[in-house]
């Protein structure tokens, strides 16, 4: 029988409940064992509501779920000014850690992640790393195929004007760069392979809120490389990625939330032709990539694959938003 991860959900949060614990429910490799609310009533909802088993335990609190000794590891997608105390409550206490993005509110805090025990697995949960149209795409950028990667595009936005809702306060976390915003740093990371130097950024906060609902940035990665990013909190849904280089661009058309049923597309272009007819078009198969992230999640627990990304991964991605509210204050470059 294959050994398997026992899950433990820190809270009973919108992305857990309709995205990543049901993919860890499909992982080989996962089971979940207790759930943990502030409130008891609402984490036996959450267990009868994804069909959890009977053995499966409800806390009532989160230092409850962290003493459980059945647990191994714990997925914790609580509000983003509690990512760091809570990881460093749960891997002091012997878990392993998936934790949602961002890792923290400032680089400075989450540099206590270096804190976190030896032999204890960490992730920051940026899924997209994990399907396979990233892997084609950084695939194909390592190639050659494209030429020199001279800059990297992205795009992401929603419309959420919820005042209940914790994207849209400030106190805590919210805004578009922390939510979304880091996507696109992380996939520029991912795809030039080396860290950026500087960026300037421009960001228009919503009256009431407090938070950003719109932020563009462009990010320095040296030697003549680039990233620009837009996201926001408050305009139509859209997303995309392109990478340009000397000899030809890509793009990926649904980069950061590709449905788990459908298959994904990835477009290369050299531009012979303005308008893409002789582009090739790859299609990559259906993926959840909540489930993949949890199956290498669970390798590395189990000492069968390590990780690719860590702690100093996440404090690196947390450097250039740094840096984007630095420069969002001075109006200028900001270093990283």
């Amino acid at each position: 029988m294959t050994k398997k991860v026992r899950w433990g959900i820190m809270s009973t949060a919108q992305i857990g409940r309709t995205q990543v614990v049901p993919a860890i429910l499909k992982s080989p490799l996962s089971e979940v064992v207790a759930v943990a609310s502030r409130d008891r009533a609402a984490a036996e909802n959450y267990i009868a509501e994804l069909g959890l088993t009977s053995a499966c335990r409800a806390h009532g609190s989160y230092d409850a779920l962290v003493a459980n000794p059945e647990v191994d590891a714990i997925y914790n997608p609580l509000p983003n000014h509690l990512h760091v105390p809570m990881t460093l409550a749960a891997t002091h206490a012997g878990k392993h850690v998936l934790c949602e993005k961002p890792i923290a509110l400032t680089a400075k805090e989450a540099e206590q992640l270096r804190h976190i025990p030896k032999g204890i697995v960490f992730y920051e949960a940026f899924m997209v790393r994990f399907h396979p149209q990233w892997l084609r795409m950084r695939e194909i950028v390592r190639s050659g195929e494209l030429g020199e990667i001279r800059a990297v595009h992205a795009t992401f936005s929603y419309f959420n004007a919820d005042p209940a809702n914790v994207r849209n306060k400030a106190d805590i976390g919210g805004g578009g760069v922390y939510d979304i915003g880091c996507y696109a740093v992380t996939a520029s990371r991912f795809l030039f392979g080396s860290e950026p130097k500087r960026v300037v950024a421009l960001l228009d906060r919503d009256p009431d809120f407090g938070t950003d609902r719109l932020a563009s940035a462009i990010i320095d990665f040296d030697q003549g490389r680039q990233m620009s990013f837009i996201c926001s909190t408050q305009a139509s849904p859209q997303q995309s990625i392109q990478v340009l280089g000397t000899k030809a661009r890509a793009e990926l058309v649904i980069p950061f939330n590709p449905p788990a049923g459908m298959p994904t597309a990835l477009v290369v272009d050299g531009g012979a032709t303005l308008d893409g007819s002789l582009a090739r078009r790859e299609i990559l198969p259906a993926t959840d990539h909540y489930t993949e992230q949890a199956n290498a999640f669970c390798r590395a627990v189990l000492g069968e694959a390590p990780l690719e990304w860590g702690v100093e991964d996440a404090i690196l991605n947390m450097r250039v938003l740094d840096a984007i509210f630095a420069s969002e204050k001075t109006q200028a470059w900001a270093e990283i």
